[in-house]
């Protein structure tokens, strides 16, 4: 089992880094499995990783083997301990998503406004969480206060840092990443004066696909 989801971690890194969603050594994934975690090593590069340098960690959060683990570990457990559907977390520096906590995100409770109906119907709320140094462990609480209020988020923003996403599957995972970065990208063209979508249409969303803004 593990061996597969080894497997996902590295194609999934492999197509972020690709096509361009993150760079460097910038970002990490995490999967759950029923005996503990894999994650991505320290300061690894998501284009380049191999399998056998995943950290393996038990339920305990204690390495197991692979390559020391991220040391945003403590926060991908707290989101797995406040979440008990999501099985994959994705962290990235994703650049328009940065330069948007720098230019200034619509709100402190949802850093982009409901301008597609895309964004309503699979990412939905994300707060700004201030910024703290990278790794601090302070942002694990941080995280699961903002779950806590809204058991519904699929998505966070660390403040200067980049989004914290998560899913049932690294691909629903990777898939609320792309289209809260590309979001991103619509309102930042638009100058940030792209209009929200009516309230009506909101609705509607929500009646018809479940959507939870």
């Amino acid at each position: 089992m593990t061996d597969e989801l080894r497997t996902e971690i590295v194609r999934v890194g492999r197509s972020l880094f690709e096509r361009g969603y993150v760079h460097a050594s910038a970002g990490n994934i995490s999967v759950r499995h029923s005996e503990g975690f894999v994650i991505t090593p320290t300061d690894a590069v998501l284009g380049f990783l191999r399998e056998e340098d995943l950290a393996g960690c038990g339920q305990d959060g204690r390495q197991q083997n692979g390559l020391r683990a991220s040391k945003t570990l403590t926060l991908h457990r707290r989101i797995y301990e406040e979440v008990p559907d999501a099985h994959c977390i994705i962290h990235t520096h994703a650049t328009n998503l940065v330069a948007l906590t720098l230019a200034g995100p619509w709100s402190a409770n949802d850093i982009l406004p409901p301008v597609t109906p895309y964004y309503v119907m699979k990412v939905g709320h994300t707060p700004l969480i201030p910024y703290r140094r990278p790794g601090d462990p302070v942002v694990a609480d941080l995280v699961a206060e903002r779950i806590q209020e809204n058991p519904g988020l699929r998505a966070v923003m660390l403040d200067r840092l980049g989004p914290v996403v998560w899913g049932p599957t690294p691909a629903g995972a990777m898939a609320v990443l792309e289209e809260l970065e590309e979001t991103a990208r619509i309102w930042l063209l638009s100058g940030r004066n792209a209009p929200s979508l009516p309230l009506r249409a909101v609705r509607e969303l929500a009646d018809t696909f479940g959507a939870t803004w």
